[in-house]
């Protein structure tokens, strides 16, 4: 019920258990990445390297963001929650955060996603500037940015237009109130949707196909950009040098 979870109140140096400050925005030796979801919590990075025995630090740095918006993906996630995901808003803008990963963690980031499955729900495209901007807190604007893109597309608002993603618990209550199947799927309340969407991979799968067979889904506009390939298996030496800045 807390997803995305935490962000950092400002741009740091995520390293173990202790965000630090930093000495630099820009790391041309890294990926940058923009996190829209999960990925800006310090807990959930933090929980997704360390699964794969990885250490390294992670530089996050705030940046303004303009072009993209944060909607809603069309599948429910077997963590038993429904995620945000990117869509194009051309006149949108907003605070977000660029996490700067080397080769490893980018993988590791990929893997979560579900990146190298032809399955996956996502895929990682690169989003040129000026299309999305991309301004660090120090006045650099990015040449570009690697951002999760949704494969089934994201819920729209029932005009055709994607929605926002307003918290897990008010989309999760508008989400029962407004469908029978949804609720004979998972239960009354977020609390009961959360339960029963957890680890249940059927379930999970079920509520997918809803959202696409009733109509309430729409692309996220950012399926024109160029996808790029997973760098390697997470926790070994990439297959792939990363796609840098």
């Amino acid at each position: 019920m807390l997803y995305p979870g935490a962000w950092p109140e400002g741009s740091a140096l995520l390293h173990g258990n202790r965000l630090l400050p930093l000495d630099r925005l820009v790391y041309e030796d890294r990926a940058p990445v923009l996190a829209i979801g999960s990925n800006a919590s310090p807990g959930q990075l933090r929980h997704k390297m360390a699964e794969f025995g990885i250490v390294s630090p992670v530089p996050m740095v705030r940046a303004r963001v303009t072009g993209v918006g944060v909607g809603v993906s069309a599948h429910v996630s077997r963590m038993g929650y429904v995620s945000a995901s990117p869509f194009h808003a051309p006149y949108a803008t907003r605070e977000l955060f660029v996490i700067w990963l080397d080769a490893e963690q980018l993988a590791v980031i990929d893997a979560s996603e579900g990146v190298p499955l032809e399955n996956g729900n996502y895929g990682r495209a690169w989003l040129p500037s000026p299309e999305v901007r991309v301004e660090l807190e120090n006045g650099v604007t990015l040449p570009g940015v690697h951002s999760y893109v949704n494969r089934h597309g994201v819920l729209h608002d029932g005009t055709g237009t994607p929605r926002t993603h307003p918290g897990q618990r008010e989309l999760l209550t508008e989400l029962l109130v407004g469908s029978p199947r949804l609720r004979e799927l998972f239960g009354v309340t977020p609390e009961e949707f959360v339960a029963r969407a957890r680890a249940d991979r059927e379930r999970c799968a079920a509520g997918t196909r809803f959202f696409a067979d009733d109509k309430r889904v729409t692309e996220s506009g950012l399926e024109r950009y160029p996808r790029v390939q997973q760098t390697g298996s997470p926790g070994t030496a990439s297959s792939l040098p990363p796609p840098l800045m």
